[in-house]
């Protein structure tokens, strides 16, 4: 994905009906399911969230559409977490 343009932008709500902007910043394929990774962006009024960390989201295939969704657990989270960690900060040492 080109950043020619500047950072994409998404908002997505969560199970409680609450929008959320998300800053999009990698995406990776692992074990034939491709994972997206995001920052929650900074809106104005908004305080700071000293928990707001890295959003792992999941992409599945519904109707022929992208959806994103939650991980389906905690081990699947934190494996690709780990992943995304290399990636993000590979050369970074």
């Amino acid at each position: 994905m080109s950043e020619d343009f500047g950072p994409t932008f998404l908002t997505v709500t969560d199970e409680e009906g609450k929008e959320l902007v998300l800053e999009f910043m990698d995406a990776l394929e692992h074990n034939g399911q491709l994972y997206q990774a995001f920052f929650p962006a900074e809106t104005e009024g908004e305080e700071d969230d000293p928990d707001a960390g890295l959003v792992i989201l999941k992409v599945l295939h519904e109707d022929g559409e992208d959806v994103l969704s939650t991980l389906d657990s905690d081990e699947e989270l934190e494996e690709v977490y780990d992943l995304f960690m290399e990636s993000l900060f590979d050369g970074e040492e």
